[in-house]
């Protein structure tokens, strides 16, 4: 598999990085060895976790599968910090939270330090430059090698970029993590070219559109999809809808017309956009992650390119566009 640098950093990835939401979960060990085994034996790098996740169950089984099944230095383990289960505060990005997380990752993943380290979303509460402070004593201590943020807005994104970089001895930040997809284009308003502008890698989620772009839904809701599940279902919802129906109906078109399928057409559309450095993809089993692996061969015609963006384009205007005419 390709290998990409992560924005402007010398840490190189895997331009498809494996996500693991489900594991310890809805994907018990067997079948999140077999993915782990299958992503690295098709050249994958990027594995990326939370500390969340399972209530840190993805984690501590990305941890047992280390070593005894991959080695530790053919990964870049990714994970985050910052979310917590409290109904009142869904984040916490003070200092003293941000590293005794970190510790207890490392414990679950049994490794002295991980690749990369995301502020999983901005903390309204806390200053920023107490959360940014974590970072760099983190990265001052060994326990983690790069710096990124996830789920803040563009202000958010280039302010705290900005200040890692003004500061002197500040780490800074490689990397950004947003829902992206051809459902879901709404970080092309600011985000995305803040992070280009300021030379971090975007590293999308979701970018199957929560699986609907891989067509499973045009027909109804398979019993045993995420749509179907309980405890999925209102992750899914959104993006069943009419407009869905009508970007999903093009990608199949397009995906006809290259005779390949409607995932393989979705995944390589995102993972091709400008900034973007890998796309996070999660799967059930193995074989559905062996689905999405086999996009490394296709590359999509600027005329398919073309219509994909125009069914799919988000309506941006004032200030964005015809400011100037109003």
């Amino acid at each position: 598999m390709e290998q990409r640098h992560l924005g402007r950093t010398g840490l190189r990835v895997s331009r498809l990085g494996l996500g693991t939401l489900t594991w310890g979960r809805d994907t018990g060990e067997r079948d999140a060895a077999d993915q782990l085994k299958a992503f690295w034996e098709a050249g994958g790098t990027l594995v990326d976790t939370a500390d969340v996740y399972s209530d840190g169950g993805a984690e501590y089984l990305l941890g047992r599968l280390i070593e005894d099944l991959v080695p530790r230095e053919d990964l870049v383990i990714a994970t985050k910090a910052g979310s917590v289960p409290d109904p009142y505060r869904r984040f916490d990005g003070s200092r003293g939270h941000l590293l005794a997380a970190l510790d207890a990752s490392l414990q679950r993943l049994g490794t002295d330090h991980v690749d990369l380290w995301q502020v999983h979303a901005f903390d309204p509460v806390t200053p920023l430059e107490e959360t940014l402070q974590a970072l760099d004593i983190a990265v001052a201590s060994g326990r983690v090698r790069y710096v990124g943020v996830s789920n803040f807005c563009g202000w958010q994104l280039a302010k705290a970029a900005t200040w890692q970089r003004a500061a002197t001895g500040r780490t800074p930040l490689a990397s950004t993590q947003m829902e992206y997809s051809l459902l879901q284009r709404g970080i092309e308003r600011e985000v995305l070219p803040a992070a280009v502008d300021l030379g971090l890698g975007l590293l999308p989620s979701s970018p199957l559109g929560r699986g609907v772009l891989t067509g499973k839904y045009r027909h109804g809701t398979p019993a045993d999809s995420r749509g179907g599940s309980e405890s999925m279902a209102p992750f899914v919802a959104p993006y069943l809808d009419q407009t869905a129906r009508r970007i999903v109906d093009a990608l199949a078109i397009a995906a006809d017309g290259l005779a390949t399928t409607p995932l393989q057409v979705s995944l390589a559309w995102v993972r091709d956009r400008p900034g973007v450095a890998a796309p996070i993809v999660g799967a059930r089993n193995a074989q559905q992650l062996m689905a999405a692996l086999s996009v490394e061969a296709l590359s999509l015609p600027e005329e398919i390119c073309q219509a994909l963006d125009d069914v799919s384009a988000p309506l941006h205007r004032y200030p964005d566009h015809d400011w100037s005419t109003l």
